[in-house]
């Protein structure tokens, strides 16, 4: 019976032992950001968006879109203002909440108003060239010599 190790293998790796059996001590650490960093990489994140680059922007610094969505809701209820760095932001109250749904509610009413409005400036204009294009159908045809 012939028995492989490492060694017979490949002499220049050496076994380390007991190295190889005990659970890492140098694991990852979860990061943790300061509101101040939470509102610059919205920031960040909210811009390069209108660019067309955010999920670019997400991947350069390691963000997932769900934890975008969580400081965004923390944002918009005001728990990322007005805290120092380090301290604990907690979940939003129900006061808080009900007003960051009802800015969501308002911007969404405001862009459905623009939207609305432009709608109805371009139906204005279309009916007009209709009322000289039937105007102009109606009058005698003017020769021109």
């Amino acid at each position: 019976m012939i028995t492989l190790t490492i060694n017979t293998l490949d002499p220049s790796v050496s076994d380390d032992g007991d190295m190889a059996k005990k659970p890492r001590t140098d694991r990852p650490r979860r990061r943790s950001f300061s509101p101040a960093e939470k509102l610059r990489l919205l920031a960040g994140y909210e811009t390069a968006t209108e660019t067309g680059t955010g999920n670019a922007f997400l991947r350069e610094n390691g963000l997932y879109s769900s934890l975008i969505s969580e400081w965004r809701r923390t944002r918009d209820a005001g728990l990322l203002t007005g805290k120092p760095a380090g301290s604990v932001v907690g979940r939003p109250t129900g006061d808080q909440a009900e007003i960051a749904r009802l800015r969501r509610q308002l911007d969404l009413a405001e862009r459905r108003l623009v939207r609305t409005e432009a709608a109805l400036s371009i139906m204005g204009k279309a009916q007009a060239l209709l009322e000289d294009i039937s105007e102009s159908g109606d009058r005698p045809p003017t020769s021109r010599r």
